[in-house]
């Protein structure tokens, strides 16, 4: 079978969407660090639907990948074309999958094969925007704080070789150095992740990292360089190959890296832009004056329920978010989690129904045609669950209110570290303080009672700050760790009913 290339778009199937603008046209206006499976799932996808429909060129993307080369492998035969499979089920559960091809990916570069190439790029004259969805541990910064992390080995590198740096930090500080030192225009550096006031969380690692560089520069990226802070929102399973086979097939040529991702599509941006943008509106973005209230919704209810049940589902054997919404008693807890610990922290949103919002999530994590991975969720848990859990824990109990739903989802998470579900898999801790994490719990199990091994475990500051000092929080999780222990999940859930 052919690859999917340029000359291969007009012979598509009639019902496959495909770029109509001149692609060779495009020129680079983007820098996407972090050019992963959600990045072309959303904010490519909302970068295409401006493309046609402002005609406005100048806003083709170059992404960058941070480590591996497999995306940059997969598409550059097919000069970056790759296709969007959005997927659910219609009224009689069958699956349903509408298809598009996306255009405005011109090439992809590898950091760790030329970060002279990239640092280039960031700083050619046609880059207005340096976009990121590189994760919570791309940041390089402590998740209960926000501080960059400047006794972390990669940061340490970067400040001493900033002719090849590692990080993100590195790479955003030295490009913008090389931007002032030539008189070009500042950009805008738009964090996409799920971190609570992303783009402030950004410019505060940009500018510590700064800092060590150059006073001067600091300040010049400060005053000249924007840092809007983003809600994004949509569910991007994890490509297989049998989403590969399976989107070929009606291709009728080869794409090796598809997307996968459900209807949904929501994206809220603060209008605060140095250099310019695209129309993203058209393609579903929601400029904002402040985006903090949509971030703290999603967070919590979104990403917060979504650890919750994916922790759970995962230690009960349930593969998949469908499956595990398919139990009664997991349903039932996410749905009482969002509504009656979750929601109440929540500012009043005009045009937001809280009520509403929690029945479409449900319906969403329901989809039986996404098959989202319960282990894909729960990756990288130390940089979760502060921002995702912790911070409404905090909220709580200021408020003197229960925390006993979300202290069941953290005590998911301890559960989960143990490396075995309750089938008797076992699974691995992908955790950039996965060792920190092993050994702290090795200690922890060491303590004697349930109530002193979560003491322990919970003093480690860096996943919980002076959570682990507070004696309601510790009592909570850990009379929750007792009930996982001995009796599993689905029973722990029965006896919370």
């Amino acid at each position: 079978m052919a690859h999917l290339r340029t000359d291969a778009l007009p012979r598509l199937p009639s019902d496959v969407a495909r770029p109509l603008y001149p692609r060779e046209a495009l020129q680079a206006g983007i820098v996407h660090l972090g050019v992963g499976a959600f990045h072309r799932a959303h904010i490519a996808v909302v970068n295409e639907a401006a493309l046609h429909a402002s005609g406005d060129l100048r806003w083709g993307t170059v992404g960058v990948s941070l480590r591996a080369a497999d995306t940059r492998n997969a598409l550059r035969p097919q000069a970056g074309l790759y296709t969007l499979a959005l997927r659910d089920a219609g009224e009689d559960g069958r699956a349903r999958e509408s298809l598009q091809v996306i255009g405005n990916l011109l090439d992809v570069l590898v950091a760790p094969e030329d970060p002279h190439a990239v640092l280039e790029r960031i700083a050619h004259p046609d880059t207005r925007i340096v976009s990121l969805t590189i994760t919570e541990k791309g940041y390089h910064h402590n998740a209960a704080t926000g501080a960059l992390r400047l006794d972390d080995a990669d940061i340490a590198h970067d400040l001493a070789h900033p002719g090849a740096p590692r990080t993100m930090p590195g790479f955003v500080v030295h490009a913008m150095n090389l931007r002032r030192n030539r008189g070009l225009a500042p950009v805008t550096l738009l964090s996409c992740d799920n971190l609570p006031a992303n783009g402030d969380t950004l410019r505060g690692v940009v500018g510590a990292f700064a800092e060590q560089v150059d006073a001067g520069l600091h300040d010049w990226i400060e005053t000249a360089c924007t840092f809007p802070n983003s809600m994004v929102d949509r569910i991007v399973p994890r490509t297989t190959d049998a989403d590969r086979a399976r989107i070929s097939g009606r291709l009728g040529v080869e794409d090796a890296w598809p997307v996968v991702g459900e209807p949904f599509l929501e994206w809220v941006v603060q209008d605060r832009f140095a250099n310019g943008r695209p129309e993203w509106s058209v393609g579903g973005a929601r400029f904002v004056e402040h985006a903090e209230p949509f971030e703290r919704l999603k967070l919590r209810m979104v990403n917060g329920s979504h650890s919750a049940l994916a922790y759970l589902g995962a230690m009960a054997g349930l593969r998949t978010v469908d499956r595990a919404m398919a139990q009664p008693a997991l349903r039932a807890y996410v749905d009482a989690l969002m509504r009656e610990e979750i929601a109440p922290t929540l500012p009043e949103m005009r045009g937001i129904d809280l009520d509403g919002y929690r029945a479409r999530l449900l319906q969403r994590f329901s989809n039986p045609a996404l098959q989202h991975q319960t282990k894909q969720i729960a990756m990288d848990g130390s940089q979760k669950l502060p921002q995702r859990l912790l911070g409404t824990v905090r909220d709580r109990l200021r408020a003197g209110q229960s925390i006993d739903r979300l202290a069941l989802a953290v005590a998911a998470w301890v559960h989960y570290l143990r490396g075995t579900d309750e089938t008797g898999a076992s699974h691995e801790i992908q955790d950039p303080l996965s060792a920190a994490l092993a050994e702290r719990l090795a200690q922890a199990n060491a303590a004697g009672s349930v109530h002193d091994r979560v003491a322990l475990f919970t003093g480690f500051a860096p996943v919980f700050g002076e959570l682990g000092g507070e004696t309601r929080f510790v009592a909570a999780v850990a009379r929750h760790v007792g009930r996982l222990e001995a009796a599993g999940v689905l029973a722990t859930l029965a006896g919370s009913a």
